[in-house]
């Protein structure tokens, strides 16, 4: 959420800002006519109420006057209020200045890559294929059991996934972070507060009780969800900041809108798995910017540490979101795909979360601040698993262990006749 006093003085700047990230910027018009109309009640009410004070005993007739004045326009003011809300929480941040205008994915622009793309000296298998063979996965009865895009994780490919959520938590706390395992059913306000909610609405699976409306709960798509929701309404010390938060869960998206794109295998899923880093600090551009650039970072050594191929990429702001100042997305390199495939996603959000949550800091001037947060990918499986089974598949048909993750699994080679771990 941004202030109604940020937007009133950058309009035509919104509107443009809005406009580029695919949004109809008509809601900036909106905002300001509503807030407008709240004012003015809000002043009526006060001027009544203030005039009501001033009131003696002798005074009933004029008092029963503005008391019905007051039941005629208080009505208002709380529609209008509850109006002026919604509106609030469609109006998108702004980007940053140095992030691509463009209408989709084309405009994105490559910041830098790492590694050299795996060649092979025999025709390579896709994960599909090296996944079935090695008994890794099973999506026949994932489908069966749980419907499109459910998979079964089994044997070594199980040991896998847990061996990289190891590495990636250890890494993490090693450099600071607290580890979490959140809830991940959550309520409608931890949405609202991360900007998944009103934009993100269709993608997101919920719980219902017919008689009982109170009682709808989500399933969150990321731990971003939970943990920036862990401070929602509180005022935090400026000493304490920055916090680190590392967290660990299962992760639920509908994917809706994406049938008939990367339908098969592992890529887009249903449930998934993350380590995901949420930042929480001051409220300061040139800090929020380096926490953004630490956290890719972070996910960058995780990938160099997997001696996997990868780039990072600016998103536009078609392809950023609505809550982003500026993300980075990084891609590995997948050899079924020919091309690279979003692994990692870092977003910087400066303080549109922190107000849609109401997370504020006290500075030792004794000023109330709200922060900035700022999230990104640690590691997600199996997606990433894509990229492992892929480049270490050898000629065989057998898939080397990155070497970092031996040591979880003692296991350095998953062999054809090796099917049970």
């Amino acid at each position: 959420m941004l202030d109604i006093q940020f937007i009133s003085d950058n309009a035509q700047k919104l509107k443009q800002a809005t406009k580029n990230k695919g949004l109809n910027p008509d809601i900036i018009d909106k905002v300001l006519d509503v807030d407008k109309t709240r004012k003015e009640l809000i002043l009526q009410v006060e001027s009544l109420r203030a005039e009501k004070n001033k009131l003696t005993k002798e005074d009933r007739d004029k008092g029963r006057k503005i008391k019905e004045e007051l039941k005629d326009i208080q009505p208002q003011l709380r529609k209008v209020e509850a109006d002026f809300k919604a509106l609030m929480l469609q109006v998108p941040n702004m980007p940053d200045k140095d992030v691509p205008v463009g209408k989709d994915e084309s405009a994105n622009k490559l910041v830098r890559t790492w590694g050299k793309k795996t060649k092979f000296d025999f025709k390579p298998k896709d994960h599909i294929h090296l996944g079935q063979s090695l008994d890794l996965i099973d999506f026949k009865r994932g489908v069966k059991v749980a419907g499109f895009r459910s998979y079964f994780l089994k044997n070594q490919a199980v040991l896998l996934q847990f061996a990289l959520m190891q590495y990636a938590l250890k890494k993490l706390i090693d450099k600071g972070f607290t580890p979490f395992i959140p809830p991940m059913i959550v309520n409608q306000r931890a949405l609202i507060n991360t900007g998944h909610f009103p934009w993100g609405k269709d993608d997101i699976y919920k719980t219902h009780n017919d008689k009982q409306e109170k009682d709808v709960r989500y399933l969150a798509g990321t731990a971003e969800v939970p943990l920036v929701s862990y401070h929602q309404d509180e005022i935090l010390n400026a000493k304490d900041l920055p916090l680190l938060y590392a967290g660990f869960s299962p992760c639920y998206r509908r994917e809706v809108g994406s049938y008939g794109k990367d339908t098969k295998g592992l890529y887009r899923l249903h449930e998934f798995f993350k380590i995901e880093q949420v930042v929480i600090c001051k409220n300061n551009l040139k800090e929020g910017k380096q926490w953004l650039e630490k956290l890719t970072l972070f996910a960058e050594e995780i990938l160099q540490d997997l001696n996997l191929a990868y780039r990072v990429m600016l998103m536009s702001t078609a392809d950023m979101g609505e809550p982003q100042v500026k993300k980075y997305d990084i891609e590995t390199w997948m050899p079924s795909r020919n091309a690279y495939g979003e692994t990692h996603s870092d977003s910087f959000m400066a303080d549109f979360q922190a107000r849609r949550a109401n997370i504020k800091y006290r500075t030792k001037e004794n000023k109330v601040e709200y922060a900035y947060t700022i999230n990104n990918t640690a590691i997600a499986s199996p997606r990433i698993l894509i990229a492992i089974l892929e480049n270490y598949q050898q000629k065989d048909g057998s898939i080397k262990i990155p070497a970092v993750l031996q040591p979880y699994i003692n296991q350095k080679t998953i062999k054809p006749h090796d099917k049970k771990a």
